[in-house]
């Protein structure tokens, strides 16, 4: 039985993919309310009502379930153990809250995937300076020291080369969790953006190479421009994967394609993601209106892209101060080129504050039309 009009999305996080979660949901008769800390959320721009609340705030995330129909995230950062003791309200909660709280802890995803014969890069836990040190012989004298919890867009990672670094490491993450991952030379990082429904359908958008500035994304190209074997390992990964995790909606599979070709798994985001953003102008059904029918019990759409190419660039903010876009009627002077703008304030460097999708005959020619966008707009 599917889901019929007139029923509430409870999204937990307001931020601009619970904006576009919004935008592909109204449409299809759905009302939303999302959970935020901030008041004003870019979600509530668009339609969405805003309960003001910690995502760790377990009366806020009750309120939520309560006033929902179908309750699902934005964000992996909240209190997902709360969340898995409010699944005692028998509300539709997707992906499952076991999925969020695995996804969570990354040395705990890592263990999964590698139980599950899904390909990751070597890995250990570290619990003192000592591990560390000997993680750093063991894996060759460079390797990565990440957050077990809570790291985005580069936050809560650090390339280690020598015992200086590690000292250096663990004066900056203080107390926090640690595990070390080995340095796994890459030529490219690729992307999948995976669909699971409540009835287990698996739909596959198609590869995508991300471009990254500084360990936040930047540019993501769509088609990934790597040879057909990447494409089958990747493709194969990724289904095997949302196979694997348990309840519905989008999932984002970051991929590194390894010096000798073979592809691993870096990261999985149990949501919507900014490797997908393309897919709002490039594909037949976007991640967003996907998301939305996965959790809601509907069919799944069609992944197929509507124009041979297309490339997102991620706006990010150039100051620290109020929010202020110029030039925004030169960048639609762009043709085949379209902008979403988050209503973040304030702006912050390298916060996302919006993107710019171009598409094209190839990867090239939107590539041109996106970064000309892009030069004439400012945040």
């Amino acid at each position: 039985m599917y889901a019929m009009s007139g029923k509430t999305i409870g999204i937990i996080g307001g931020g601009q993919l619970g904006r576009m979660l919004t935008l592909a949901a109204k449409p299809m008769g759905f009302d939303v309310i999302v959970l935020d800390p901030g008041e004003n959320a870019p979600a509530t721009h668009v339609g969405a009502s805003q309960i003001v609340g910690g995502l760790y705030d377990k009366k806020a995330l009750q309120q939520l379930v309560e006033q929902a129909d179908y309750i699902t995230a934005e964000i992996e950062h909240m209190d997902a153990a709360a969340l898995q003791e409010l699944e005692r309200l028998q509300k539709p909660i997707n992906p499952a809250p076991a999925t969020i709280r695995l996804i969570q802890d990354k040395y705990k995803q890592k263990e999964f995937l590698r139980a599950n014969g899904v390909a990751v890069a070597d890995f250990v836990a570290i619990e003192s300076e000592a591990d560390a040190k000997k993680a750093l012989n063991d894996f060759g004298g460079k390797m990565l020291l990440k957050t077990r919890h809570g790291a985005y867009d580069g936050r809560g990672n650090m390339v280690v080369k020598s015992p200086k670094d590690v000292k250096d490491a663990f004066k900056k993450f203080g107390d926090t969790p640690l595990y070390a991952e080995k340095f796994v030379p890459f030529t490219q990082e690729i992307a999948v953006m995976v669909a699971r429904s409540t009835t287990s359908e698996v739909a596959t958008y198609p590869v995508v190479q991300t471009i990254q500035q500084r360990n936040i994304c930047l540019e993501v190209l769509a088609p990934a421009p790597v040879p057909e074997s990447v494409i089958k390992q990747a493709m194969q990964l990724a289904r095997k994967t949302a196979k694997l995790l348990k309840g519905a909606g989008t999932f984002g599979i970051e991929m590194f394609v390894t010096t000798n070709g073979k592809v691993l798994i870096n990261e999985i985001a149990p949501r919507v993601h900014n490797s997908g953003h393309y897919t709002i102008e490039a594909c037949r059904t976007s991640q967003f209106e996907q998301h939305v029918r996965a959790v809601t019990g509907l069919p799944l759409g069609d992944t197929s892209m509507v124009t041979p190419a297309a490339v997102m660039i991620n706006i990010l903010g150039e100051r620290d101060g109020p929010t202020q876009v110029t030039g925004l009627d030169n960048m639609l002077a762009t043709p085949h080129t379209s902008v979403h703008i988050y209503g973040k304030s304030p702006t912050k460097v390298d916060r996302k504050m919006g993107h710019i999708t171009a598409t094209g005959a190839t990867v090239e020619q939107a590539r041109k039309r996106a970064r000309s966008a892009r030069k004439k707009l400012s945040i």
